[in-house]
């Protein structure tokens, strides 16, 4: 089974993906904040992601009113918590301790996402990929479960970094010709070894296994067309769930 994805896609204000957005409670950088949200077809904040948005709207906060906040809400402000309220937006209370406000908020998208009938390519998610280490790799721990629970791709971007899991069994075939990739990309075995085929990168894969205390490859870069920037289609297969990161250019969001 083959899949195509243009991870940026979803930052590029000409892109074709349809998606919903998910604000977690971490910094939120505005150059992502505006085209996603503008591009959003659903649009939530996981607990204290809700004071992100609150801060970053500042002026014109009606205008950039949720879908719904939801979490165990021990993170989220009494002021942007009644601010949401007076304006009608819909917060749900989830209160089990075992999954995460990101695992949480997730399912409920899903929920969302089939009860308005809407069709969605990718789910993005903005923070999850900074400050503390053991939130990172809670991130990443969602993005497993969520593989059981839906067949909707789901990034994660903060900072100058994306990450998303590649379901195994498939060849998967990236496109990085947005002019947003940054040089550098990685494929991590965070679920355990992955054996890996690929094409695209500078240093491919040919059924290798990907394992820690062996091999992972983190600080790759891409296979360039007779030496120009134009970039080859990256495809990847894997026979476990295989974790995907990148860079993004940054500085050309800002402009």
């Amino acid at each position: 089974m083959a899949e195509d994805f243009t991870p940026l896609d979803c930052l590029l204000s000409t892109g074709t993906q349809k998606i919903c957005l998910v604000i977690l409670n971490q910094p939120v950088e505005p150059h992502f904040f505006h085209v996603l949200w503008n591009k959003a077809v659903i649009r939530a904040c996981a607990d204290g992601g809700a004071n992100h948005l609150y801060r970053l709207t500042e002026g014109e906060r009606e205008s950039f009113l949720p879908d719904y906040i939801s979490g165990d809400f021990d993170s989220i402000t009494a002021e942007v918590k009644n601010f949401y309220l007076e304006k009608k937006c819909k917060l749900i209370e989830t209160a089990d301790q075992d999954l995460t406000d990101f695992t949480k908020c997730m399912a409920l998208m899903l929920e969302e996402i089939k009860k308005r009938r809407v069709q969605v390519d990718t789910i993005v998610t903005l923070g999850g990929l900074g400050g503390r280490f053991d939130q990172i790799m809670a991130t990443v721990e969602t993005l497993f479960h969520i593989q059981k629970m839906s067949e909707i791709p789901v990034v994660v971007i903060q900072g100058s970094s994306l990450a998303r899991l590649l379901r195994e069994g498939r060849k998967h075939q990236l496109y990085v010709n947005t002019g947003l990739e940054a040089e550098w990309c990685g494929l991590i075995p965070v679920g355990g070894p992955c054996l890996t085929s690929t094409s695209g990168l500078k240093w491919n894969l040919d059924k290798q296994v990907l394992e820690f205390g062996k091999l992972v490859s983190t600080s790759n870069t891409y296979e360039k067309l007779n030496g120009k920037d134009e970039r080859k289609p990256v495809t990847i297969t894997t026979d476990r769930p295989l974790l995907w990161t990148m860079g993004i250019k940054t500085e050309e969001l800002n402009h």
